[in-house]
């Protein structure tokens, strides 16, 4: 398994490169992951933040051969760095929409297709920890460039407005029906068992949320009281975090019809 060096133009498979960006932390684990796709011409998938050192880095592996810089989703680790690449190789910039000050050349939707020499990269619309969230299958490898659908050693925080459980969970069972061989996360080593994983993603969201409607009805009435009961598993630190994911799996209860609410610092109660 290559490691997770910063800096460092990795080989992960025959036409997959990996290149750290030096931002880790609580929310980016060792840091984001950048891809370098294709060898005679090159689509970048997450250009990461913008720093200059891995935007000089990520143009001097590919130079001239950089013909597309693909996001993912237009969150602050994974999309500020498509101006900078852009501006070093004047390459297409490729995204689902303009948004958080991305602004793509060409926009990209479920089943949109980039043509390389040598690969095939369609986009998979998976929302949910955001609405605005792409996958990428590269078909050549059955490889599957998953952003912060699907992360490695850990799970997803989804944040409502734009965070929606039900489509998240929709969107998991997307990439379950899908022939895959691998998932290369936005954070993380590359996952060799992306069944197993996806499953255990589905399984665990299924066993938190049975938890917070139990809670709910033992009387935890309050978002803070709920994650005090149900993530005892989880560090202090990271309880601020798993808020959010207790705010949209309430969200999906009331949705349902199992729960009343809606503010995510009022009060909820079972139905």
């Amino acid at each position: 398994m290559p490691d997770l060096t910063v800096g460092v133009a990795s080989a992960i498979s025959p036409l997959v490169r990996r290149i750290l960006a030096p931002n880790p932390g609580l929310m980016t684990g060792p840091g984001t992951n950048t891809y370098l796709v294709g060898i005679d011409e090159i689509a970048v998938i997450d250009p990461g933040p913008d720093d200059t050192g891995h935007l000089d880095t990520v143009a001097a592996c590919g130079g001239d051969r950089i013909r597309w810089i693909v996001v993912t989703h237009t969150h602050p680790d994974h999309a500020p760095g498509a101006v900078g690449l852009k501006d070093r190789t004047g390459a297409e910039v490729v995204g689902f929409d303009e948004r958080d000050g991305f602004t793509p050349d060409r926009s990209a939707g479920e089943g949109f297709a980039l043509e390389g020499t040598e690969f095939r990269l369609t986009a998979v619309h998976t929302p949910g920890h955001a609405s605005n969230h792409l996958c990428w299958l590269l078909h050549e490898e059955r490889l599957l460039f998953s952003g912060d659908h699907v992360m490695q050693g850990s799970t997803v925080v989804i944040s409502p407005p734009d965070g929606d459980m039900s489509a998240y969970l929709d969107s998991l069972r997307r990439v379950q029906s899908l022939r895959l061989r691998a998932i290369a996360p936005g954070h993380g080593h590359v996952i060799e068992d992306p069944k197993a994983v996806v499953a255990y993603y589905l399984s665990h969201r299924a066993e938190r949320e049975a938890a917070i409607l139990a809670a709910l009805r033992a009387g935890a009435t309050t978002v803070d009281a709920i994650v005090a009961r149900v993530y005892v598993d989880v560090a202090g630190e990271l309880h601020p975090v798993a808020r959010r994911s207790v705010h949209a799996h309430l969200l999906k209860l009331v949705a349902e019809g199992a729960a009343r609410g809606g503010d995510i610092e009022r009060d909820w109660e079972p139905v």
